[in-house]
């Protein structure tokens, strides 16, 4: 299996797929690279070389007893850009992920990113505080931390149906869905699993964000219970210069599985270049016109 090593000890596990300018997957909390299965598979059958890695103490990745902040987790996303010397990258941060990505942006600077794609991202600021009062509750990341402490296993389970809002009505995945969530999540450390959730509860981005110069694209679910997207993507849609945010209407926060192919669609025009135009009120099934390359698919 093909790794590199960071920090001079941390082994990192990716995969790398396809010909064509490089897209870098960054997956979120608490699962792994295999979690981009539906985003991987379209986006190296159409053009483009796939990386995805394991962050370090999730999946084959080495479960390192520390580093578990995100100046940390930047530097290990700039050792692969750099051991495979990729250059005109789109970083696409899923979740916690987009942490990474917004935080490399900000230490690294843009020299081999072309483009940056945030998903259901924790990005800018989760954390409730006196100058961010639409940001989730401190209690809320307290009492996770508590229940992955006492059990792990019995929270992850309950927490994946939030995730992908799965409900007795509304079957958004199937159970065998949420086992293969169940099986990511318990490849991870439990140390990096609940240092984690300090990472990306506490960690401020606005900064970070601010700063971000290249193309940007937002997707978010509006139905998101995990990440609401008034803590999130519309604040960060404010601060990133010309960023383009495209709203889900009533997806949860895992919509890279409960609306894969309508994001690999919006994920694959706009690392190919085309021209996003918002619509404002338009359908549930559609939130935006794409006007990209010739015989690029439109939405209506």
């Amino acid at each position: 299996m093909p790794h590199i090593q960071t920090d001079g000890e941390t082994e990192i596990y990716y995969y790398d797929w396809g010909t064509g300018d490089p897209v870098v997957l960054i997956h979120g909390w608490p699962l792994t690279s295999a979690s981009w299965e539906y985003q991987a598979n379209y986006l190296a059958d159409n053009g483009c070389r796939v990386i995805a890695y394991d962050r370090r103490g999730f999946g084959r990745s080495e479960w390192s007893s520390a580093g578990y902040d995100y100046n940390t987790l930047a530097a290990d996303l700039n050792v692969l850009l750099e051991e495979l010397d990729l250059r005109n990258v789109t970083l696409v941060g899923f979740s916690m992920g987009g942490g990474e990505v917004a935080r490399y942006l900000a230490n690294y600077g843009s020299l081999r990113v072309s483009k940056a794609v945030f998903i259901s991202s924790v990005t800018p600021y989760l954390l409730k505080a006196e100058d961010n009062p639409d940001g989730v509750d401190e209690s809320v990341f307290e009492e996770m931390s508590k229940q992955l402490e006492k059990d792990r296993p019995a929270f992850l389970k309950e927490f994946a149906a939030k995730f992908y809002g799965r409900t007795m009505i509304n079957r958004t995945v199937s159970e065998p869905f949420l086992e293969f969530f169940q099986s990511m999540a318990m490849t991870a450390s439990p140390r990096a699993t609940i240092e984690l959730v300090d990472a990306w509860s506490r960690t401020d981005f606005r900064n970070d964000v601010s700063a971000i110069s290249v193309p940007t694209l937002i997707v978010h679910g509006t139905g998101d219970a995990t990440v609401p997207i008034d803590s999130s993507a519309r604040p960060a849609a404010e601060l990133i210069p010309g960023a383009t945010l495209l709203e889900y209407a009533g997806e949860p926060h895992g919509l890279n599985a409960t609306a894969a192919q309508r994001l690999n669609d919006d994920l694959l025009l706009f690392i190919k270049g085309a021209t996003i135009n918002v619509l404002v009120g338009s359908p549930d099934q559609a939130s935006a016109i794409l006007a990209g390359p010739e015989g690029a698919p439109e939405y209506t």
